[in-house]
């Protein structure tokens, strides 16, 4: 996936993280595996987040990296699905609940019920397909 952005206006934003955490609605967590993973470009060229702009520039971010879930614990939840497609699943989660585990939510967060479903598709998918 590959989010663009195009400086029209400096009142808006100053530099790059700005456009990140405002623009793209992403998180820290997420601009730092950008950063790791080399998906952030100012004007096509890898770029520093405090970066000050100029109109005209465009920024870049391309989200294409694995991340592994081997230490989610799957667990069975009643989601309330919103939309699925292959590349989305909206879920309307509930006030209050994790979303990652942590220490105090270890086996009871959005995480945890999210591999779980996506564990038992992949397994109703792969039975399918033996029969």
């Amino acid at each position: 996936m590959v989010l663009k952005y195009i400086v029209s206006n400096l009142s808006n934003y100053t530099n790059v993280r700005q456009v990140l955490k405002n623009e793209f609605n992403i998180s820290n967590r997420l601009i730092t595996k950008l950063k790791q993973n080399k998906g952030i470009y100012l004007n096509d060229k890898e770029v520093y987040l405090d970066k000050t702009l100029s109109i005209g520039d465009t920024i870049k971010c391309i989200i294409d990296f694995d991340e592994t879930s081997e230490n989610i614990i799957p667990i069975k939840m009643n989601l309330k699905i919103i939309y699925e497609d292959d590349y989305f699943l909206v879920i309307d989660k509930p006030p209050n609940m994790a979303v990652h585990p942590s220490i105090l939510h270890y086996n009871n967060s959005l995480s945890n019920g999210i591999k779980y479903y996506f564990e038992s598709i992949r397994f109703t998918q792969e039975n399918k397909t033996c029969k």
